[in-house]
Formats: C-alpha cells, structure tokens, sequence
C-alpha cells in the first residue's frame, strides 16, 4: 500500500539522483505496476519529461526506440545481457545519456560489455525494495572503482546494514539491509501478518524515530565497507548450504555470465544426501547452445572453487519471467527439482 506522499518522493528522489530535466526523454519500457516502470510515469510528469511509451518483443526493439523517439533514459527489466548483444545505432548511441537497473543486479561481464558498447552513456546501479521502492544507487563515476556495489542511500532513504539485534554491522560484516524513512509502504494491502513480519520497529542503530515510525527489514544481506558502500550478497533463504558453506547464488550466476556464454541464469540447491544441498544452475545461452554446453563447465572451474562449482547445469532456450520482468526464480527453482527428482 503506497501513500500520496510515497509516491511524490519517490518520483523526486529519482528526479534528484538521475538529474531528470524537462528536456529529458524517458522510454518506459516497464509496466506501470511495477514500482519502477510507475515511477518513470511520474517521475517524467515532476520534471515535465517526455515519457515514451512502449510493449515491446524484443531487445532489438528497444533499441529502435531508443533512436526513433531520441530517448535519453532508459530502464528496463533484466535484459540487459541481450541489450549487450544487440546492434546500436550511431543515432541510438548519441541520445542515450543514462541507463538504470532494475529488478535485479546487473551482472560485471554484462556492465563490462555494456559500457564498451556505449562509452558516453552513464550507468547507475541500483538495489530497491518493492516495500520501500529504491534504497541504494552508485554513482557512475565510481562504477570503476566499485562494479559490484551498489552504492549509498537515494535521497529521502536511510539504509542500514543491521544485526539481528538491530545494531550496526562491522565493516566487511554481513547483515540484513533495513530501509527507514519516508519512502517506505504502509504495509501489504489486508494482510496483517505478513505487515508486521517485514515492517517492525527501527533498528537501534537509527536512534530515536517518531512514534509508531516502522522500518522494513528486508531479508536481503549486505556488507558495507569502510566508506559506507554496500555490496549485496544475496536473500537469506536464498542461500545454498552445501558441504558445510553457505554459497550465494550471486556469485555463481557472476562466474556463469563471465563466460560470455549465458544470457539468463538461475543457481539454487537442491536436496542431495552427501553435500546437503547440490548446486544447479538453470541457463539459457546467448547464443549456439552446444557451444555454451561445450564451453560453460570449463570457464566455471576456472572461475569458482570447487564447492561452489554446479554439479549439474540444465539448459534452456529461454527462463521464464514474471509480469513485472523479473526473472521467475520461484518457478524456476520448482521445474528445477522437479527435474533432478525425477
């Protein structure tokens, strides 16, 4: 449940950290119920953008938008490794001033690809919460320094790395991303339980906050380091326990698209008898999928340490996504086992 109030700040803080002007032209290639995809709607009315509209197919559309409208900001779901992949017009190359994440993490070989293919065009990584909009973003200028960071606080966001006691984390300590401030929902629409398991009191690291002021405990781990950047690990239950560690799925997924060979992919574990949980990666390659077979085991072992190494890859021509343009890992992870306990 969103208030006026969480809206207007949403669209200002975006306003504020991308420099969005009137003279700005944004492709709104999200739908509008996603947070995101809302927020370039009104974001664009507060700068009195323009706000192009498009239900796109393909990358290879996007991108003709982009040089047919003369679009200046573009966001778009996790399509980002296609994006990298595809043709770019010089008329494409010249208007594009920003892009932004949304709805996952841009993986490094995808950023790498990406800023070589439009050197003029800044990158902002961003991490959000559908409870809390955005939390985090990077300033381009540091994209070198930091390519797996994700950054600091958007305006109106106070962003902790917390305890389960609710004190601060130690740098280079992992701990759960709490988001305060006035960009945070006012619950989950008639559902009272699940309301007061994500949205509780401020952590004491926050100091004293106005009566009844809730904070969202996200669930996702973080480690912040000396300067107050942070680096997201991953979910907690998304976590794979096998041979005695605990493996974020993240950094597997990051060694997969290293390869240059997979366009989507998904890590998880499953049950296995000696190890606790295996890990399996669910992939769709960029492009000859004997090749990407051929070649993605190799690259990995070169990549990970053995106990972080898949035990099994299953391949697919394309992963299914949610309405929102996420990666659907629920039903991912479910065809996924389904097919190992078969």
């Amino acid at each position: 449940m969103l208030s006026h109030r969480n809206l207007l700040l949403s669209a200002d803080s975006v306003r504020q950290y991308l420099a969005v002007t009137a003279t700005d032209r944004l492709l709104a290639a999200l739908p509008f119920s996603f947070d995101y995809g809302l927020n370039q709607l009104t974001c664009g009315f507060l700068a009195g953008a323009c706000v192009s509209l498009i239900d796109y197919l393909t990358p290879r559309d996007v991108v003709r938008a982009v040089a047919r409208d003369g679009i200046t900001l573009l966001g778009v779901p996790p399509l980002w490794s296609q994006l990298a992949a595809a043709e770019w017009p010089d008329d494409a190359r010249a208007s594009l001033r920003a892009i932004t994440n949304s709805g996952g993490r841009m993986p490094r070989a995808v950023l790498g690809r990406l800023r070589a293919l439009l050197p003029d065009t800044r990158i902002f990584l961003m991490y959000g919460l559908t409870e809390a909009f955005r939390s985090t973003y990077l300033d381009p200028s540091l994209v070198d320094a930091r390519p797996d960071s994700i950054g600091k606080a958007i305006p109106y966001a106070e962003v902790y790395v917390c305890r389960p006691d609710g004190s601060l984390t130690d740098p280079g300590e992992p701990g759960e991303i709490v988001h305060l401030g006035p960009l945070v929902a006012q619950g989950y629409w008639r559902d009272a339980e699940r309301t007061a398991a994500r949205f509780r009191e401020p952590p004491a690291a926050a100091g004293p906050r106005a009566p009844g002021e809730r904070a969202v405990w996200s669930g996702d781990k973080a480690v912040r380091d000396a300067d107050g950047f942070l680096t997201f690990v991953g979910r907690d239950d998304e976590m794979i326990k096998t041979s005695g560690y605990r493996v974020s799925p993240t950094e597997v997924e990051e060694a997969a698209y290293a390869s240059g060979l997979v366009a989507d992919c998904v890590a998880l574990g499953v049950p296995d008898p000696a190890l606790g949980e295996a890990i399996v990666l669910v992939a769709a390659p960029v492009a000859d999928m004997a090749d990407a077979e051929a070649g993605l085991p190799a690259a990995m072992t070169r990549a990970l340490p053995g106990f972080m190494l898949p035990r099994h890859i299953i391949w697919r021509e394309s992963l299914p996504r949610n309405p929102n343009g996420k990666l659907d890992r629920p039903t991912i992870a479910a065809a996924a086992r389904a097919e190992r306990e078969a």
